[in-house]
């Protein structure tokens, strides 16, 4: 098996998403296999509005278990991709490997995934900006995960 591995922070939004977008993609002759990792992924429960987006799409993520990227996790990985401009930087240093963005493997655009924090600073403020966003990032990761699946094969 080709583990595809997605990377963000925590391991508990874009790169769980896109996780579980390309397991939707992926047939069961599949070479590949996704699988996603965080480079804090402190310990941290899902949001509900996660899991239940994630389960409108199909995917129960309710046993997703997050971890921490290593050494191992990253060397084991056919094709490792980041989320955020961050992640990709910190894989650089920390592991002397490049690494290409989901956007730029899927779309052809350098351009991140932003999380709730980086897009919306004040996303307390606005619940209700915030959920929607969060709404958004993940339709957006859906919809383009089977072009990433047309440049795996």
């Amino acid at each position: 098996m080709k583990p595809v591995l997605f990377i963000c922070t925590g391991n508990v939004f874009r790169s769980l998403t896109a996780e579980y977008a390309l397991r939707a993609c992926l047939g069961t002759d599949s070479p590949f296999i996704a699988a996603s990792a965080g480079i804090e992924a402190k310990p941290q429960e899902l949001h509900p509005l996660i899991v239940n987006a994630l389960r409108d799409k199909g995917a129960d993520v309710t046993r997703h278990v997050q971890r921490r990227l290593t050494h191992e996790i990253l060397d084991s990985s056919h094709l490792a991709i980041a989320m955020g401009h961050d992640h990709r930087e910190y894989i650089r240093r920390e592991f002397g490997r490049d690494v290409p963005l989901f956007n730029s493997v899927c779309l052809g655009r350098d351009e991140p995934v932003l999380d709730l924090h980086e897009a919306l600073p004040n996303w307390q403020s606005d619940l209700e900006a915030a959920h929607a966003y969060v709404r958004q990032v993940i339709e957006h990761i859906w919809s383009v995960a089977p072009r990433l699946l047309a440049r795996l094969n």
